[in-house]
């Protein structure tokens, strides 16, 4: 299993825009193949600034979501919101505290 971390700077009046973009996406990518869990945060401080935070099986899913009709809908709309450029790290475990 992977995970990867989003980050994303939003325009400060377009943050509306993006929580509807997700809203009506979150439920398509969380179901997607490969795709084992999705998070949405907000850093508190700066307000336009978010990460998302997802599990996928491995690297081959993460792919084919980028690759997706889906992510072909989602990221040029969002995209078009940024102040910044994204962001983003795949991470894989090297310890857990069980």
């Amino acid at each position: 299993m992977i995970k990867r971390i989003v980050k994303l700077t939003f325009q400060k009046d377009k943050i509306n825009d993006f929580i509807e973009i997700f809203e009506s996406s979150k439920s398509k990518i969380a179901g997607f193949e490969g795709c084992n869990h999705l998070e949405l945060w907000r850093e508190k401080k700066e307000g336009n600034v978010f990460f998302t935070y997802s599990f996928w099986e491995n690297e081959a899913a993460l792919n084919r979501y980028r690759k997706s009709e889906l992510f072909g809908k989602v990221w040029p709309k969002t995209k078009a919101l940024f102040a910044d450029k994204p962001k983003a790290w795949t991470l894989e475990m090297v310890w857990e505290k069980k």
